[in-house]
């Protein structure tokens, strides 16, 4: 299984957000779609950087309730493994793994075409040995 596949499982859309729009309005996109990144652009095409839990909590370590007001630019990682769609599932895992990142943005010819985060790869290996222990079932009641 690759990237593109977990896509097509899950779907492309991606919850972003502007880079000079406040942290507090951005806050609410988390929780209505409660999710743990957004991926930050002004176009929705190009990847400006990701927004994500450790992002919020290290800015407001850092700047206490200012934070909420300031633009999402000033604390979101501006430095984004990203992964292309023919990446397999074990190459993302080890990027994530590499990066310390819960989240890897799909990018193909520079254009962004999803995010897939640890959860997508758990549920595809374990759709992955779902499918596979059904296999070796069905191969082994074929042969008694």
């Amino acid at each position: 299984m690759n990237a593109n596949e977990i896509l097509k499982t899950k779907g492309s859309k991606i919850i972003t957000a502007g880079p000079t729009e406040a942290i507090w309005t951005v806050l609410r996109r988390f929780r209505m779609h409660q999710v743990g990144a957004l991926v930050v652009t002004d176009d929705g095409v190009r990847l400006l950087g990701l927004l994500g839990e450790r992002e919020l909590v290290n800015g407001l370590v850092a700047r206490g309730n200012r934070l909420l007001d300031l633009p999402v630019e000033v604390v979101m990682a501006k430095s984004v493994p990203t992964c292309k769609p023919e990446d397999s599932v074990t190459e993302v895992m080890q990027m994530m793994t590499d990066h310390r990142t819960r989240h890897v943005p799909v990018v193909e010819d520079g254009h962004l075409r999803g995010l897939i985060s640890i959860g997508d790869l758990v549920k595809a290996v374990l759709d992955d040995a779902e499918h596979e222990t059904r296999v070796l079932r069905d191969i082994a009641r074929a042969r008694s």
